[in-house]
């Protein structure tokens, strides 16, 4: 095969699995086949394309390749910037690995056989994408307070304003706690804790006063605002795909008539590989937490 022409077939199959990645965003199919094989395919393409002589810089190039094809994503309006730079540090790694495997396998004279089989792959994994259900995970978190549960306890069911969060990551456009009012008292009232995105809506199944408040979460806002030069974006993954199922407040008397403080959230995410974006979702809700806890915290030791 020609240069030219291998650049041609190149740069067409390309183009192929770009379009698939755009149609897997447009219609909300995060799974293995966008954030794992495509990236890995993009990779070995663009190695079977350039022909690199040196293994470095058929890696080098395979990540290049990955970067641009998610920065057209920002250029087309399909995702912000925010979900971008969470994404590069699973597909770039990877798309450096799709080249490495291709250049091996030129190496060796087996990427006849090797390319085909790359070019099947995503294919073979959509199924699995579009059957998968996603899993319920656990976030807990804690603060001690210089206060008893029982003045905690009012301040954890309502809180005031929150101060205007000073963390890069919520200014970035993460989603994050305004403040808490409760209509009612018991079990059956509903409390709604505001965000910058909307208010989580929290019917209340246990009210242990003042020991531990449990609820269920009958709605959840966006997770966040994407950022975008063309300003608002509404993506597909920001409705549906990290929402809140249950959560508690748990408060326990310490032996010097302090209080441990904790909240946890029951969630799920419907994006894969699951145990790559829990990392992010478990920080983000963690620190979330912790926004509350403290600003509890706070307003209990102030008030003793």
């Amino acid at each position: 095969m020609t240069n030219s022409l291998r650049a041609a077939v190149g740069l067409l199959l390309v183009g192929l699995w770009m379009a698939l990645g755009i149609a897997l965003l447009r219609f909300g199919v995060y799974g293995w086949t966008l954030f794992v094989l495509l990236p890995f395919v993009v990779g070995g393409m663009t190695a079977w394309v350039t022909r690199p002589v040196m293994g470095w810089s058929a890696a080098r190039r395979g990540a290049g390749a990955v970067l641009a094809a998610t920065l057209v994503l920002l250029v087309v309006r399909m995702e912000g910037l925010v979900c971008i730079l969470m994404a590069l540090p699973l597909a770039l790694p990877l798309g450096a690995l799709g080249a490495l495997v291709v250049y091996r396998a030129t190496a060796r004279g087996a990427a006849g056989r090797v390319v085909p089989m790359l070019l099947l792959l995503p294919p073979a994994s959509l199924s699995w994408d579009v059957r998968a259900t996603a899993e319920v995970y656990e976030v807990r978190s804690a603060v001690t307070v210089a206060a008893t549960p029982e003045v905690v306890w009012k301040h954890v069911v309502r809180f005031p304003d929150l101060a205007a969060p000073k963390e890069w990551y919520f200014q970035a456009g993460l989603a994050y706690p305004l403040r808490a009012r409760i209509e009612g008292e018991g079990p059956g009232a509903v409390r709604y804790c505001e965000f910058s995105t909307g208010p989580f809506v929290e019917p209340i199944e246990v009210w242990d006063e003042p020991r531990l408040l449990a609820f269920r979460v009958t709605q959840s806002p966006p997770p966040m605002q994407e950022w975008s030069p063309y300003g608002e974006l509404d993506a597909a993954h920001l409705h549906g795909y990290m929402v809140s199922k249950r959560g508690q407040f748990r408060l326990t008397r310490l032996e010097n008539g302090h209080t441990l403080l904790e909240g946890t959230t029951w969630y799920q995410h419907g994006l894969w590989p699951g145990g790559y974006w829990r990392l992010w979702s478990d920080a983000i809700i963690h620190r979330i937490h912790l926004r509350v806890l403290e600003h509890v915290r706070e307003l209990a030791e102030k008030e003793k």
